[in-house]
């Protein structure tokens, strides 16, 4: 049996500000201690690979893991955080709605339809790297796209439920083959 480690990236200056973030917002300062702190939890863990957003966030938090492990990196456009296109580099306290809200549809972004079908695409995606990986696989991406494949695709412990918020480098240890279950 072997193991996916799903990790949320580290802290960025949009993070802590609550800013609708860009794909370009690199780690804060405490980002980069974070990205470091799991990279040393996780240097002896038998990373095989590492497969990463291609988000600046996601990928300084994806190298300080490359670093520690020695494993190969590949970028995964599909492990994108959803697109909230014109919100972006927007407050969050200057919206004046709630844009997680099911049915809401951000102008120039997308729905949580076409970014659940993204997710899946990234999912196959993942399962073939997992299967490829020859050991454990790593794979470094965004808050919405770990709540979406735990609630949609893994199979968590007797009476939990995916949390609606990830913190940042958040780790979620995953056994496979299938089922996919979280430990």
């Amino acid at each position: 049996m072997s193991r996916l480690f799903l990790i949320r990236h580290g802290e960025t200056e949009g993070n802590a500000l609550r800013i609708v973030q860009r794909p370009d917002i690199p780690l804060s300062p405490r980002g980069v201690q974070q990205a470091e702190r799991l990279a040393h939890r996780l240097a002896a863990a038998g990373i095989a690979r590492i497969v990463s957003s291609d988000y600046a966030r996601a990928a300084a938090t994806a190298e300080h893991l490359q670093r520690a492990t020695g494993a190969p990196l590949a970028f995964e456009p599909l492990l994108q955080e959803r697109n909230f296109g014109d919100l972006r580099g927007r407050p969050y306290s200057e919206l004046g709605f709630d844009m997680f809200e099911p049915d809401y549809a951000p102008p120039n972004g997308e729905t949580w339809p076409i970014f659940n079908a993204r997710v899946d695409q990234a999912w196959a995606r993942v399962q073939a790297l997992a299967a490829d990986s020859g050991g454990n696989l790593a794979v470094v991406t965004h808050g919405l796209v770990c709540r979406s494949l735990t609630a949609r695709h893994l199979i968590l412990p007797d009476g939990e439920s995916a949390p609606e918020r990830w913190e940042n480098t958040s780790l979620t240890i995953v056994d496979w083959p299938a089922p996919w279950r979280v430990r």
